[in-house]
């Protein structure tokens, strides 16, 4: 009785073992849980840019509309997010807002690298045909220079002049020939 005695008090005095408890760093919870949300976040962002990607693609699908008339690439198409840039009397310079068309062209034209142009270079009907092919061709070549300046590749531009004979109106005041001095784009393959 007095050996179990002993041992009884032997087991009190040196207690029970104690139970190790391991505890997760509350920084390495932090860290991985933060990781997986910035994972989570981008996969979020590529899915959304995979679905603003398509929609404009769609866009641009739908704006093309086969021009009647060839154009020197062969066919070509009318896209309505293709903006025309207008130009003041007997001027061919870029003017500021025109330049923030341009930049929403170029940004398109970026997106989109198989898309190649040709711009058009329109007057109104003052002036001679001579005068006005060669004012219309200023006007194309200063659109594509500025294009080209936004990085848009010459090899995907062309430019050609019509003048006064291709008017977007048939008026005969200032409103018809501030329509009619411009830079048109067409997709000239996609």
């Amino acid at each position: 009785m007095i050996i179990i005695f002993f041992l009884c008090i032997g087991l009190v005095l040196m207690g029970c073992p104690k139970k190790t408890v391991m505890k997760d760093e509350p920084s390495v919870k932090k860290e991985e849980s933060a990781a997986a949300k910035a994972e989570a976040e981008r996969i979020a962002k590529e899915r959304e840019a995979k679905v603003r990607e398509e929609t404009t693609k769609k866009e641009l699908e739908k704006s093309l509309v086969t021009k009647k008339e060839p154009g020197i690439e062969g066919v070509v198409f009318e896209s309505s997010l293709l903006k025309d840039v207008y130009f003041d009397f007997d001027k061919y310079d870029i003017r500021p807002a025109d330049a923030a068309i341009l930049k929403e062209n170029a940004a398109l034209l970026k997106k989109y690298t198989s898309i190649k142009i040709q711009i058009e270079g329109h007057c109104d009907e003052r002036g001679t045909s001579e005068y006005n092919l060669a004012l219309g061709e200023r006007r194309a070549n200063s659109t594509k220079n500025y294009l080209m300046s936004l990085g848009v590749s010459p090899e995907r531009i062309s430019a050609i002049s019509y003048g006064e004979e291709k008017p977007i109106d048939p008026g005969h005041n200032e409103e018809a020939w501030g329509k009619n001095r411009r830079a048109h784009a067409i997709i000239t393959s996609k």
